[in-house]
C-alpha cells in the first residue's frame, strides 16, 4: 500500500471513530455528493461525513488537514457551477444536519442559526413572528450554501443579496481553527471585513458553520401582478424605466415566451405566450397602490397588456412558486435533456441591449434556451436544454456561453451575477478580473496553504 493510501486509511479510521455511522463510504451517498444541479460531469468523493456541530467540523478539519485530504462543504447540492463536486476526491462535509435556529432577536431584527438551515425552514419558523428573511434563490438552499455563493433571488432588487444580509459568521479554517467574524451590530469600522471575505468564497477559504442574518418586518400591504408584453424589448424597457425612476419595487422578474410556455405546462397556468413580467410591491397600502399604478403606466407605454393584480397570499404563492420552479419547468419542456443554467449581470442601462442580443444569439445557435431573470438588478439567466451526448449541440452551447460572457463583460457587467464561478467558469474569472486574480490566490494560499479547502474551484491552477 502506498504512503498516500495508508495516510487516507488512517484518516478514515479516525473519522469513523469520531463520527460512528455519520462517516460513510456508501456508494449511493458518494454518488449523491458527487454532483449538483448543473451540467458538469459528476465526480464522487471518497467519503461523506455528517457533522452535528461546529465542534464536529473542527475535529474533521484537523484530521483532514493533517493527512492532506481535500474537504468539500456540502449543503443540499443545489449549486449550478460544480461548487460541491469533489474535483480532486476527498471528503464531502454534509452540513444539512446542522439545522438549528439558535436565536431570533426580534427587537434587533436578526437571527443566529447553523449553516444547514434552509431558507424555507427559516421563514416557516418566523411566520408567526411578524418578520421574514428576504433572500430567496429558486432552490430551497441552505443559508450556509447561500452565503458561500453570495446568493440572491427575486427580492434582491429591494432587500439586497447575501452580501447585504449576513452580519457575522462562524468559520472553521482548514487546520481546524474556529474563527468568528462580524457580530450583531449593523455597522463596524473595526479592521478588515472578514465576513465579506468568506461570503462568495465558495468554500475555498473555510467552512461556514453558523451565521447571523438580518430579518425584516412583514409589510402592511403586498400586491403582486403578471403582465404580458407584445415583445421582449418592451418588457425589458419597462424594467429599466421602473428602476431609473426610483420606484421601490420589491420584485420584478422577466420570463421570455419560451420560459412562459414551460411555466404554463409545468405549473398548470395559462399566461399568454408572450414575454412577461412578474412583479411585487411592498409597503403601506397607499404606497403599494401608488407604486403599482406608476409601473402600470410605464408598462402600458411599452406595449404591456392587462395587469393581473392580486393581494391574496395564496394567489401570490402560486405565482412565485411557479417562478421558483422554473428549473424543473425547463427540464420538463424537453424530457431527457440536461440543463445548463448560466447567468450574467450587466448595468441596468445595458440590460435591454444584452437581453435582446442574447435572445437573437440563442435563436441563431438553434438552441432551446429560455431566458428568465432578476432583471431589476440587471441579472438574467439562460437555461439551455441539452442532449449531452450530442457533440454538435454541446459545441454550440459552449460557443454561445463564451459569447454571452464576452458580451456581458464588454458592457461593464460580470460573468456571473449569482451562480458563482465553481468549476464551470474558472476561465471567466481571469477574463473578468485579470491582474486581481493573483491577489485572490495570495489570500487563498495564506488561509489554506495546503490547498485542502474545496480545491479545483474558482482558480484554474489551484
Amino acid at each position: 500500500m502506498s504512503t498516500a493510501a495508508n495516510t487516507r486509511e488512517v484518516a478514515f479510521t479516525q473519522l469513523g471513530t469520531l463520527l460512528g455511522d455519520r462517516f460513510t463510504t456508501n456508494p449511493t451517498l458518494l454518488e449523491q455528493h458527487g454532483r449538483d444541479e448543473g451540467h458538469l460531469a459528476p465526480s464522487p468523493p471518497e467519503a461523506v461525513v455528517f457533522p452535528n456541530s461546529t465542534s464536529d467540523v473542527r475535529e474533521i478539519a484537523k484530521i483532514c488537514f493533517k493527512c492532506g485530504i481535500p474537504m468539500i462543504p456540502y449543503g443540499v447540492g443545489t449549486s449550478l457551477e460544480g461548487q460541491v463536486i469533489p474535483a480532486r476526491g476527498g471528503v464531502s462535509i454534509d452540513l444539512s444536519r446542522m439545522d438549528r435556529i439558535l436565536k431570533v432577536n426580534l427587537q434587533d431584527l436578526d437571527a443566529q442559526l447553523e449553516s444547514g438551515v434552509t431558507r424555507r425552514q427559516l421563514n416557516e419558523h418566523l411566520r408567526d413572528q411578524g418578520v421574514f428573511f428576504p433572500v430567496d434563490p429558486g432552490a430551497n438552499a441552505t443559508l450556509g450554501g447561500m452565503a458561500s455563493t453570495r446568493a440572491s433571488g427575486t427580492n434582491s432588487v429591494l432587500y439586497g443579496t447575501m452580501r447585504d444580509n449576513v452580519l457575522g459568521l462562524t468559520v472553521v479554517m482548514s487546520d481546524g481553527r474556529v474563527l468568528k467574524t462580524g457580530g450583531r451590530a449593523r455597522k463596524s469600522a473595526a479592521g478588515y471585513d472578514l465576513t465579506a471575505l468568506f461570503i462568495g468564497a465558495e468554500g475555498t477559504l473555510g467552512i461556514i458553520t453558523e451565521l447571523t442574518v438580518r430579518l425584516y418586518g412583514r409589510q402592511e400591504a403586498i400586491s403582486a401582478a403578471a403582465c404580458a408584453f407584445a415583445d421582449l424589448e418592451g418588457a425589458v424597457n419597462t424594467v429599466i424605466e421602473t428602476i431609473q425612476m426610483g420606484i421601490p419595487i420589491a420584485r420584478i422578474e422577466l420570463l421570455d415566451e419560451v420560459q412562459i410556455d414551460a411555466v404554463n405546462r409545468f405549473s398548470k397556468l395559462n399566461y399568454p405566450l408572450k414575454p412577461t413580467l412578474f412583479l411585487e410591491f411592498h409597503g403601506s397600502t397607499a404606497g403599494v397602490k401608488e407604486q403599482s399604478e406608476a409601473v402600470s403606466v410605464i408598462a402600458d407605454e411599452n406595449g404591456g397588456g392587462e395587469f393581473n393584480w392580486t393581494t391574496k397570499e395564496e394567489e401570490r404563492r402560486v405565482l412565485w412558486r411557479a417562478r421558483h420552479d422554473v428549473a424543473y419547468a425547463c427540464k420538463a419542456l424537453r424530457p431527457g435533456s440536461k440543463i445548463w443554467a448560466t447567468d450574467v449581470c450587466v448595468p441596468i442601462s445595458r440590460l435591454a441591449e444584452c437581453v435582446l442580443q442574447t435572445r437573437h444569439d440563442i435563436d441563431q445557435s438553434n438552441l432551446i434556451a429560455p431566458i428568465v431573470g432578476h432583471v431589476g438588478d440587471g441579472n438574467f439567466h439562460v437555461v439551455m436544454l441539452l442532449r449531452t451526448e450530442d457533440g454538435d449541440e454541446m459545441a454550440r452551447a459552449h460557443a454561445f456561453n463564451e459569447r454571452l460572457v464576452a458580451r456581458a463583460l464588454e458592457m461593464g457587467g460580470t460573468s456571473t451575477g449569482e451562480h458563482g464561478i465553481g468549476i464551470g467558469k474558472r476561465e471567466k474569472l481571469m477574463q473578468e478580473h485579470g491582474d486581481a486574480v493573483p491577489l485572490m490566490l495570495t489570500i487563498k494560499q495564506a488561509l489554506d496553504p495546503t490547498n485542502v479547502m474545496n480545491p479545483g474551484k474558482l482558480f484554474v491552477d489551484c
